[in-house]
């Protein structure tokens, strides 16, 4: 067997390598959901917590995130002793999703795909807004361009129920345009970017077997 040929079975092999190796890490799930538990994480999940160390040292998928001290690296220390799987790392990955999904989906006025990742109340009030919008013949046309800011601010969890509330900041930018029943342009600009700032807290049951994350508060 030539030099060259076995040079291509081996440049096969660490391809079909790292192709298993990606959808390891991807995965296939949709939406805003908890990682699921990889051997690669055990180790750490099964460490005992204390404060916002993981014996051994500093558990930086905290403190990369909140200061160490904080009630908030309590409260995700906490959490990931409640339920090993968790990382903030990947929560803020998920986070990052939904804010564009739910975000494009108010501004379009199709909440119908992101109703399960809404709280009561913010489901109630946005479909009030988007009501309003459709009452006076307001369309609008959005596109997400990106993120430049996103950052978790705070981290809460009841030990005695179990509820964990994280709330991120997000500072988002897309185009908007606001036309009226004739199409005409009312407000915006399709050429102009707009910078839109936010502050969401998502709640989760620590523990349940409903992976979602649900937005149960926004801000500015």
């Amino acid at each position: 067997m030539s030099g060259a040929i076995i040079q291509l079975i081996v440049l096969a092999g660490v391809a079909l390598f790292l192709i298993l190796k990606l959808r390891g890490v991807l995965g296939t799930r949709e939406g805003f959901e908890k990682p699921a538990a990889t051997e690669a994480r055990r180790p750490t999940a099964v460490a005992r917590t204390m404060g916002d160390t993981i014996e051994g040292g500093p558990d930086r998928d905290i403190i990369d995130h909140v200061p160490a001290e904080s009630d908030a690296a309590r409260a995700l220390a906490a959490i990931k002793l409640a339920e090993p799987a968790f990382s903030v790392a990947q929560f803020l990955q998920g986070a990052r999703g939904a804010y564009e999904m739910i975000l494009m989906a108010f501004e379009r006025g199709e909440l119908d795909k992101v109703r399960p990742f809404l709280g009561s109340e913010v489901l109630e009030s946005f479909e009030q807004v988007i009501r309003a919008r459709q009452e006076r013949g307001i369309t609008l046309e959005s596109n997400f361009i990106g993120l430049r800011e996103l950052a978790l601010s705070d981290a809460r969890f009841d030990r005695a129920s179990g509820e964990a509330e994280v709330t991120v900041r997000f500072g988002g930018e897309l185009t908007s345009v606001a036309r009226d029943a004739t199409g005409q342009i009312v407000e915006g600009n399709p050429r102009e970017t707009r910078r839109q700032r936010d502050i969401w807290t998502f709640e989760r049951h620590i523990g349940s077997n409903d992976p979602n994350w649900r937005l149960v508060a926004t801000g500015e």
